[in-house]
């Protein structure tokens, strides 16, 4: 069991912001990654369709030998997380991405936070409520920003349009003193900078990686599961190859990834 990989599932390349945070926390790991970029963004589809995907996935994962399953992508966290805690609660552990996060905010004592992700994420409500219950004190304000991850996937980074469309979401003035943002979406932390520069630097930025990944360790040492052998043997799936999402991978993994079609559909 220690030296079986680590399962990280995602709508696309958005969960690799989580699974390069794992791999600096947790250097001695392997990685397992599958992409649903045949069905991305995840965001728009319905909770039944995103808990469809997440099963055949994880199945997918387990499969493979997975010693504990990741669910990087908010969405699915929030629509599917639940149901896969049940159904596997006999197989594996299954970590989302919402609670670790939550935890982590409310122990900073803000006043205001925004809540940033896409649309299946924030009309799922899974954040406010969850951090009004922590936090009752706490003013949240939530916003589907449902651009950005098409953007990201599509390569659309540091450039012109997509600083323009950040801005123009940002800019609300529901955004006035908040003290923190949470990028309710693995995709954000790519434009982690630009979303700061928005705020002059000036507010705390809050993505999963961190706050996943201590859960992650805790989890691991606790059941006596890290992975002490000194070998590793990192993999990366997708549902439908993209050129960027190879691109993005071997940015996150310095240079040669271990990529491969699989089509889990059939």
């Amino acid at each position: 069991m220690k030296n079986q990989p680590i399962g990280i599932f995602d709508s696309g390349v958005g969960g690799l912001t989580l699974a390069q945070s794992v791999r600096q926390i947790l250097p001695g790991e392997s990685i397992i990654y599958f992409g649903d970029t045949a069905h991305l963004p995840y965001g728009d589809k319905s909770a039944g369709a995103i808990q469809y995907y997440s099963r055949k996935i994880t199945e997918f994962l387990l499969g493979h030998g997975a010693k504990v399953i990741l669910v990087a992508c908010n969405s699915a966290s929030a629509s599917a997380f639940d149901v896969l805690k049940e159904e596997y609660r006999d197989r594996t552990e299954i970590i989302d991405v919402i609670g670790p996060v939550v935890d982590y905010l409310c122990t900073r004592d803000y006043a205001k936070v925004g809540v940033i992700g896409t649309k299946r994420t924030i009309e799922s409500g899974s954040y406010e409520s969850r951090i009004k219950a922590k936090s009752p004190g706490t003013d949240v304000f939530s916003l589907a920003t449902p651009l950005l991850v098409p953007m990201i996937e599509e390569g659309f980074v540091f450039d012109d349009i997509s600083n323009a469309i950040i801005r123009t979401y940002l800019s609300r003035g529901s955004f006035a003193d908040i003290q923190a943002l949470v990028l309710a979406c693995t995709h954000y932390p790519i434009r982690k900078n630009q979303i700061s520069k928005i705020f002059d630097f000036g507010i705390e930025i809050i993505d999963s990686g961190k706050p996943v990944s201590a859960i992650l360790k805790e989890y691991l040492e606790t059941n006596i599961l890290l992975n002490d052998s000194g070998k590793k043997d990192d993999r990366f799936f997708v549902s439908d190859y993209t050129p960027y999402f190879e691109k993005v991978a071997r940015m996150f993994f310095d240079g040669e990834i271990n990529l491969k079609k699989a089509d889990i559909w059939k």
